[in-house]
């Protein structure tokens, strides 16, 4: 049971477990730290005008080019 929870989803996308951690991880900061910039543009809006949306993007083709 603990096998199939941890290994079904990577085997799907082609990843070995450690694989799928580490790309997720690196997905998580990203958003991570593009949300602590939109919400510093939300307050002082002449800031981090487009940084939201070019790391939704970059992190976009980072998922269709490796899928």
């Amino acid at each position: 049971m603990l096998r199939k929870i941890f290994s079904d989803h990577p085997r799907s996308v082609g990843e070995t477990y450690g694989q799928h951690l580490t790309h997720a991880l690196s997905f998580a900061g990203a958003m991570i730290g593009g949300g602590i910039l939109c919400a510093i543009h939300a307050f002082i809006p002449v800031f981090f005008k487009k940084s939201g949306s070019t790391v939704v993007r970059d992190l976009y083709e980072r998922m269709v080019r490796n899928r």
